[in-house]
């Protein structure tokens, strides 16, 4: 009897096949010999345009003996606006895409098409004007005028930019950057309407309407120094101070120089507290900036926001000349100043305006400076250095290092700085993740340690009255140490506060059983929590 062995096969997983193109898919349809092509003047170079591209073009159409039907001249009943539309993306006869990427530039060519590859396609894509003989074999005289790479701003294709020359760096404006650029304009047919190329630079503020919106737009994809040409379409042009009035234009094409921008961010996003950077640093931002926990160095002068713009403190004059050095996430400077300070880059200079309760109201405030006074710094960030890393370390430095750090928390704890605590809790308990005890002493020491980290987050959330939190850090410990009284107490308090009786009543309990020492802690934590539930009651039934 003959037995059939299984035959092991790799499964070779297909690969899902690409859908083609809408344009992919027109072409398909094109029939030998619907498409000829007589040049009537050559063109220069030897390089022609692909999809992608911007081709901009002069196209006259006419029946087979002659007769004008459409066209873009003047001379021939056009407007004299060459047509110009984008490769692949625009809506386009398919005759005519497939005739433009057979030209070179300066080139005219008189492309025969018959009606499958014109307005006569079926499901074409641009209905034919009024009267149009789509149902015609038609001669096209195209001038291919110019064609380059775009970038498409707008999806509608109502905004697309042509580099001229690259820029400098990553970054680009946004709003509320403050920009100074060199801008003309020309309509469509080449009139100019705008020229700003001689002289100071406009000067405008993103996102204030200074200028029209598509032009914004795309100079929001501009870097420093880049050079460009955006077309503008006319939904996408707004009046403002740089353009009064717009009515009657159908496209604008505007040369833009961006010369320079101020890098302004709302450090809050209600234009309280805002960050101008007056100098560039050096370094890649953000990643070259103090985002963690640093020591840092600064030189700043501190002004208030009056008439006068009154100097209160100077650490080039008030200091000897020495600059201020601070350990940032401790609570030395002003919340609105390090929140600045952490976004610059060494060497930057930065103006900042801050509102009285991001700088003195809940800081301790200089003799100089009245109660709910704005002020404004001028920030140098001279250099910073990171925290110690604990690679390579013995297993007795890095907790003496976490200690310390646990330490600077359990201070601020006390000062009511629960935030900034909980910050220095949670950053050694994710650096926890990367340490390995070596042995069942250093493993002990390793897990109370961790057990307090999470205890010391717990007491945070507890202050700022998130009691899930709270309970979720107490689990952690209980996890690990099922009888850890302190972890069961805070639990409970926990508890109590989010309004779980019975719950906390449990822990209380619990407390006492797993450990005696704490028996008076628990018959406290017991009395509070019948007094809380009888003055819950109360409410409830008054």
């Amino acid at each position: 009897m003959a037995v059939e062995e299984d035959v092991a096969q790799e499964y070779v997983p297909q690969q899902k096949k690409k859908e083609p193109s809408e344009l992919e898919k027109r072409r398909k349809k094109i029939e030998p010999g619907s498409l000829m092509k007589a040049e009537m003047r050559p063109g220069g170079g030897d390089v022609r345009p692909s999809e992608g591209d911007q081709a901009i073009y002069h196209c006259t159409v006419r029946t087979l003996d002659g007769v004008v039907v459409e066209s873009t001249r003047s001379d021939n009943g056009g407007k004299g606006i060459p047509l110009r539309h984008v490769l692949g993306k625009s809506k386009m006869l398919i005759g005519v895409i497939e005739g433009l990427t057979t030209m070179l530039k300066g080139e005219v060519a008189m492309f025969k098409m018959k009606p499958s590859i014109h307005y006569g396609e079926a499901d074409c894509p641009i209905l034919p004007p009024s009267g149009f003989p789509k149902d015609d074999e038609l001669h096209f005289e195209i001038e291919m005028i110019e064609f380059s790479k775009v970038k498409v701003v707008s999806e509608d294709l109502g905004i697309i930019k042509k580099v001229i020359d690259d820029g400098q760096g990553w970054e680009s404006p946004r709003e509320p950057y403050e920009v100074k650029a060199r801008i003309s304009a020309k309509t469509g047919d080449g009139k100019v309407i705008l020229a700003h190329t001689h002289g100071e630079p406009y000067f405008f503020t993103f996102g204030k309407f200074e200028v029209p919106k598509g032009l914004e737009m795309g100079m929001g994809t501009m870097a420093r120094e880049e050079k460009a040409i955006i077309y503008v379409t006319g939904q996408y042009l707004t009046q403002s101070p740089l353009l009064s009035t717009i009515e009657g234009l159908d496209e604008v094409h505007f040369e833009v120089e961006l010369v320079h921008f101020i890098q302004v961010r709302d450090m809050l996003g209600d234009g309280r507290l805002i960050k101008r950077r007056i100098r560039d640093g050096k370094g890649e931002f953000p990643m070259d900036c103090p985002l963690h926990d640093s020591v840092l160095r600064v030189h700043y002068k501190a002004m208030l926001l009056n008439d006068k713009k009154t100097v209160f403190y100077d650490t080039r004059v008030n200091n000897a000349g020495q600059p201020l050095e601070f350990s940032s996430g401790e609570g030395l400077v002003p919340e609105g100043f390090e929140m600045s300070v952490r976004l610059m880059l060494p060497g930057e200079l930065a103006l900042v305006t801050c509102p009285p309760d991001y700088a003195y109201d809940k800081f301790p405030r200089p003799t100089d400076v009245p109660e709910g006074a704005h002020v404004q710094w001028e920030i140098e960030l001279l250099g910073f250095e990171m925290p110690q890393d604990w690679t390579g370390m013995d297993f007795q430095s890095i907790m003496d290092d976490a200690e310390k750090i646990r330490s600077i928390g359990n201070r601020l704890f006390k000062e009511g700085k629960f935030e900034l605590a909980k910050a220095k809790y949670e950053k050694v308990l994710r650096e926890f993740n990367h340490v390995n005890p070596q042995d069942d002493e250093e493993g002990k020491v390793f897990l109370n340690t961790r057990n307090l980290l999470h205890l010391n987050v717990a007491a945070c959330y507890l202050k700022m009255k998130e009691c899930r939190k709270s309970i979720e850090a107490c689990n952690k410990v209980l996890d690990a140490s099922p009888a850890h009284a302190k972890a069961l107490y805070r639990r409970g308090m926990a508890y109590m506060e989010a309004g779980d009786f019975d719950e906390a009543k449990n822990d209380f309990v619990m407390m006492a059983k797993v450990d005696k020492s704490s028996e008076s802690d628990s018959k406290a934590a017991l009395l509070k929590l019948k007094q809380t539930k009888q003055e819950v009651d109360r409410r409830a039934r008054k």
